[in-house]
Order: C-alpha cells, then structure tokens, then sequence
C-alpha cells in the first residue's frame, strides 16, 4: 500500500495537467515554464542540464527581482471544485525556493478573470523551505474554477497539488442522459484499496485511456489467499446501466477475472467503508478479462437501484487502467 502524507491526498488533485488545468497569466517564469506545475509526475532533478536561460529546473521559475513587488501566476483548473488541501512543493529547489506563498481562488460560471473579478484567499502566506513538501489543509465548502498562486518576492516552486471535490451541476443532467458517475471530473472518488504497490488507486478514474501502465491501478504480485479490491464513491447517486472495465497496457500481468459490489451508503465516515463493504449486494458477478482490453459489461448488471458506492474486485491480482460506471442520475 502506498502511503499518503495527509489524509487529503486522497482527494482527486484538480491541478493535474491532465485533466486541463493550464497557466492564463503569469508574471514571470524566465527559468522555468509555470506549467510544469501541474505535472502528475514527480518533480525530477537533471544533473547538467541547462538551456538558453539557465540551469533546466522542473517546475515554475522566476527571475531574481530586482524592484518591489513579488510573482503570481493564474490558474484554470482543469476541473472546478471545493479544495480540501494543498501541497505546494519545492523539490530540488534549494538556493533558489522562494521564502513564502499564498493562493487566492475564484468561480466563474465561464470565461476567465479579468481586473474585476473578486479573489478569495483560501491559504493566507505560509512559510517555505527548500526541496520539502509542504502540506497545508483548507477547509471551504466553495467550489472554485480559478486560482492566482503568489510567491514572495520570487525564485522556484516544483509542485502544485490542489485537492478537493469537483463540481458538477447535477440538476443539469438530464433524466435520460447516461453519465459516468465514477469519473474523477464528476466528482468520484477512491476511498480505500487492498493495495497499490505499482500505480494509485485514484488513477482508474482518470479522463481518457491510460497513457501507460503507470497511469492505472497495479498492485502487487499476491503471495496469500485472497484477491485485490479498491472502492469507489460515485459522484452522485445512479442506477448503473453499464460498467467498462479497462486492462489498456496491463499484458501479463491483468486480473484473471473481476466482479463488483455495490450499495447506498448513507452516513458514517470514508473509513468505516473498508469493512462494511464486504457485505455489499453484487453489481456485476464474476467475468473473465483479457489483456490490453477493454470490457463493456450491460446485460450482466444487476438491476439494485440507485447506489453511491461500488467495490471492484480483481482476482487474484494485477492492473487496471480505467473503470467506467454510467447510468442515470437519481433525481
């Protein structure tokens, strides 16, 4: 099992480069494109490596400034939504991390800010050290489409991880449309697994197809009786009407078979989930899988109402890259 520094880790990252989150404006980032920011990948040090403007720096870099004021950089996430933490990290930035940031947020229905829009701090200036995370919780129930992220006066950041809970306007959904109410931009969530020694849980409910085997959920090779399991809270509450299964990229080593659980929670806490779902009523009985594939079951879903939560089964082990729970909103 992977450790989580912090219990908000677990929350869906709404900065992650591949769910869109991209820079509109920054002041500054002579040394190093502010983008890299929002890479899912950790920060990397290149021993030599420079280009035209200096020593190549993974993540934003600014230059040293010689007059008053400081840097900021403004942020569309890729997906909006509440923040539940941050850790803004300073990987491989020693001489040059900048001594403190803040980071303001706003929410447009649409567009971008402009000198009008109202800014909210949501994380006050907080102290930074070199080549360290650092780890800070909020607590604000706003959703938030935007963010202006400030360091004091300048100098290097590798990192910027914003957790929290996406939006969606789910009275917009109409009561026909299919809609996949696992995916991270919907707001699902992966609570708790059995294990990922080789890729995160969080990532079976990323956009798209899996880019590489690193981009799903792996865990490792099972030496006891048993099998592998992660659970999903769905973004809403729905009636499932169809679940894909996506082994993209896992060849010799996908599940031999799989089956989900499901059920609606109401009350306790994310942690009491673990035990109670071992009881939970079967969604989808067994099914063989195959390597590199993609599996669209239908027809072998169980009709058990709307539920709010599903637990995947893999036996005995192995990888997956993305799973897909669509049905019907319940209203």
């Amino acid at each position: 099992m992977k450790a989580y520094a912090v219990p908000f880790e677990k929350f869906v990252n709404l900065a992650d480069a591949r769910l869109g989150t991209k820079i509109l404006s920054v002041t500054d980032d002579w040394f190093a494109d502010a983008n890299r920011l929002f890479q899912p990948t950790p920060a990397v040090w290149k021993e030599g490596v420079f280009d035209d403007n200096g020593k190549w720096m993974d993540g934003w870099e600014s230059r040293r400034k010689r007059f008053e004021g400081y840097d900021s950089a403004v942020i569309r996430l890729g997906v909006p939504g509440s923040i539940k933490g941050v850790d803004i990290d300073t990987s491989f930035f020693t001489g040059n991390y900048p001594p403190s940031a803040s980071l303001e947020a706003c929410f447009l229905a649409s567009g971008d800010p402009d000198e009008n829009t109202q800014w909210v701090e949501v994380l006050s200036a907080v102290e930074l050290q070199g080549n360290s995370h650092h780890y800070h919780e909020i607590s604000n129930d706003q959703a938030f489409s935007h963010l202006r992220f400030n360091i004091y006066p300048d100098g290097g950041v590798a990192r910027l991880r914003v957790y929290g809970i996406p939006f969606r306007d789910w009275s917009s959904i109409g009561d026909n449309e299919q809609v996949d109410l696992a995916a991270a931009l919907n707001g699902g969530r992966a609570l708790a697994c059995s294990d990922e020694h080789f890729g995160r849980m969080s990532n079976i409910l990323n956009p798209g197809r899996g880019i590489n085997m690193g981009d799903g959920w792996e865990t490792a090779r099972r030496r006891t009786p048993g099998n592998d399991w992660v659970i999903v809270a769905l973004g809403h509450p729905g009636e499932i009407e169809k679940i894909i299964v996506d082994t993209l990229h896992f060849k010799g080593n996908y599940p031999d078979t799989c089956s989900i659980q499901g059920a609606f929670v109401k009350g306790g806490t994310d942690s009491q989930i673990e035990t109670q779902s071992l009881f939970w009523r079967e969604l989808l009985p067994a099914q063989k899988l195959e390597m590199h594939a993609e599996h669209t079951f239908a027809e072998q879903i169980k009709a058990l109402g709307p539920i709010t939560h599903i637990r995947l089964n893999v036996f005995p082990d192995g990888g997956v890259s993305r799973l897909r729970v669509l049905g019907k909103v319940a209203k």
